[in-house]
């Protein structure tokens, strides 16, 4: 799916836990020369807990890892400067909080089975497996009008974040720094 290219767009990476965000992201952000935040990261102590204690957080728990990340992507937006940030963004009221003129949701589709075989084989992180049922109860699956591209997670992270970029008709440099065409 061609999108029409955006200057200095801002990448959200989204998709339940397991799906591939942080690898495709890193790939992304590592052959466009773009800057990258993972969303994680932006998760308040308590969020954090609270998920590797089993439980799924409630969208009272979401705003303020929202609002953050929001605020990560209108200092991209404010600089002029391109960037990609993962998120899992399940339900659309999430992604309105995100959302921007220069924000393209990247959705990384696939299967329940596929997507717990990967998180079975993830060691060190917070997202217990037992979580996944949670995400894909909450995930409200991105519509057209949302400037989404979604990408099937059929290959490996590398083949598609290269769909992404020749989807989205961006290009590296010959010294890892992207644009667009």
């Amino acid at each position: 799916m061609e999108k029409t290219a955006i200057e200095n767009p801002v990448l959200v990476v989204m998709g339940v836990s397991g799906s591939g965000k942080s690898t495709v992201a890193g790939f992304l952000a590592g052959t466009l020369g773009w800057e990258l935040a993972e969303g994680d990261d932006f998760h308040p102590a308590a969020n954090v807990a609270k998920m590797a204690e089993g439980h799924p957080l409630a969208d009272e728990d979401r705003w303020p890892w929202l609002d953050t990340i929001a605020g990560w992507i209108k200092d991209r937006d404010t600089l002029g400067e391109p960037g990609v940030v993962t998120c899992s963004a399940l339900k659309k009221k999430y992604r309105d909080v995100l959302r921007g003129p220069n924000v393209v949701f990247i959705y990384l589709h696939g299967g329940k089975t596929r997507i717990s075989e990967r998180l079975q084989a993830r060691h060190g992180h917070f997202m217990p497996p037992e979580l996944l049922q949670s995400q894909f109860e909450a995930l409200e699956e991105p519509t057209p009008d949302e400037n989404v591209l979604i990408v099937d997670i059929e290959g490996t992270p590398a083949e598609e974040a290269h769909r992404i970029i020749d989807a989205l008709g961006l290009k590296a440099t010959a010294h890892g720094e992207g644009g667009t065409r």
